[in-house]
């Protein structure tokens, strides 16, 4: 991108110098938070029925709280072998979605133990029904709570083979909620082999589980000692080729299932310790190949949901070509700047948060060679780009940082500039009270003075 440049743009005064360092630390504080922006968050499956029990005809109403003496007498009653097991249970399941029940309930003796009896038992509808308030339990913000539901982090990894769908589904979402709630159980998931698990997992032919298990990668991944002691073994496995795969079959794998993994390469691209291996793997010709693709079925019958695709695979090229691999010479395709302008187009009212990330990976694909610089100019992109310049504070500065960096490529270009509309929609900006705006104006003013002296005569 264009602060990552060494080399000068030519004789200038301590004053320009200045102001360019400057930006060139924002740009580096803004590239880190958008690396930081993580999408933790948890899951709850949960059905139309879960309310029953509460007499409710629908699960967003919460249940009150219940006293000591009520949990635990759900607690006997779910211990006892009767008939009325299964609806004790129903009634714990329900009792469960309160927080402070939650935390009743893991300090009595003996109730995750009996929970996970029920759980690894024979008896399926019990099975179910403990993993359904296992789940309940998974959700709370408590790390307590979490962290009293450590004994049953084998279990829920054995049964994510040789199950029906449904109760591999609930297994991965608990398993997701936990790890982001606790270290403690991250830290005992790894030794236990939940990577080799997943690895076996992803080839899973059913979508619900494809999607639960991105679920919990994209978790493990935002952990923060993620790239020390999770992406190696995630690297180690087949898990990477096949998370590039499924988020390549774009909307044929399911729009779910692609963008959990599209994040998960986001946030491996993200730690700087796998782009190599990436790489290797074909990631950036594989990812534009999915920017074309998707940007050709924008116009036609856009998927709800698709702006969620979208926004991690532009981060994740956009990364990758900040990374100064070397890789930015193996994509030189004129259509990939086609592709962003639709997209632009497509989500510019409803998904403005996507021009931004357009404008990052055009940043990075003009910032050091001329291909794309001139390719957006021989394709009269230009009109389209400074219709950009009002949409927000950011998009403002990386719209005038993608014209510096054509203007850099040198006099070619700094005319072509000026015989486009541009530096009449620029003069505006001087007078915004914005110095970040201000600032990237006049850095391109200068380049342009520097590089075609003759602009000041016309």
């Amino acid at each position: 991108m264009w602060g990552r440049r060494r080399r000068g743009v030519g004789p200038s005064g301590s004053g320009t110098e200045e102001l360019r360092a400057r930006r060139r630390e924002r740009e580096a504080a803004l590239r880190k938070a958008r690396r930081q922006e993580q999408l933790v968050s948890k899951r709850l499956l949960r059905e139309d029925t879960a309310a029953e029990e509460g007499g409710q005809d629908g699960a967003e109403i919460v249940p009150d709280p219940l006293s000591e003496d009520e949990v635990l007498e759900l607690l006997r009653g779910v211990q006892r072998a009767s008939e009325e097991r299964k609806r004790s249970l129903g009634r714990l399941r329900w009792a469960l979605q309160n927080k402070e029940t939650q935390q009743k309930f893991v300090r009595l003796d003996g109730s995750i133990r009996t929970l996970i009896g029920l759980f690894t038992s024979s008896l399926a509808d019990m099975q179910m029904e403990a993993a359904r308030c296992l789940h309940e339990l998974s959700h709370s913000s408590d790390p307590a709570v979490a962290e009293a539901c450590l004994p049953v982090t084998s279990y829920l990894l054995t049964y994510l083979s040789g199950h029906s769908v449904e109760f591999m589904e609930l297994c991965l979402y608990t398993l997701g909620n936990l790890v982001v709630e606790s270290e403690a159980v991250r830290k005992q998931l790894l030794p236990q082999g939940i990577i080799p698990v997943l690895a076996s997992c992803i080839q899973s032919p059913h979508e619900a589980v494809l999607e639960g298990l991105g679920y919990v990668l994209s978790q493990l991944l935002q952990a923060k000692e993620a790239p020390t002691e999770i992406i190696p073994l995630v690297l180690d496995s087949v898990l990477p080729q096949h998370m590039l795969r499924l988020v390549c079959s774009g909307l044929k794998a399911g729009i779910g299932t692609a963008v959990e993994f599209a994040w998960c390469l986001h946030y491996i691209v993200c730690s700087h310790t796998a782009n190599a291996a990436l790489l290797s793997l074909g990631a950036l010709p594989a990812l534009t190949s999915l920017l074309l693709d998707l940007a050709s079925e924008i116009p036609q019958d856009a998927p709800e949901g698709l702006e969620l695709l979208v926004c991690p695979v532009l981060r994740c090229l956009s990364n990758l070509l900040a990374e100064e691999t070397g890789c930015e010479v193996q994509i030189q395709d004129e259509r990939l700047l086609v592709a962003l302008f639709l997209i632009l187009q497509c989500f510019l009212q409803q998904h403005p948060f996507i021009v931004q990330e357009c404008l990052w990976l055009l940043n990075n694909l003009t910032a050091d060679k001329p291909f794309f610089c001139s390719t957006l100019l021989s394709l009269d992109l230009l009109p389209a780009l400074l219709q950009l310049l009002p949409c927000s504070q950011m998009a403002s500065v990386l719209v005038l940082t993608v014209l510096c960096n054509i203007a850099e490529k040198g006099p070619g270009y700094c005319q072509q500039l000026h015989q486009q509309p541009a530096l009449p929609l620029l003069l505006p900006t001087l007078t915004l009270p914005n110095p970040e705006v201000v600032g990237q104006c006049l850095e391109l003013l200068h380049l342009l003075f520097l590089h075609w002296p003759e602009v000041t005569q016309l």
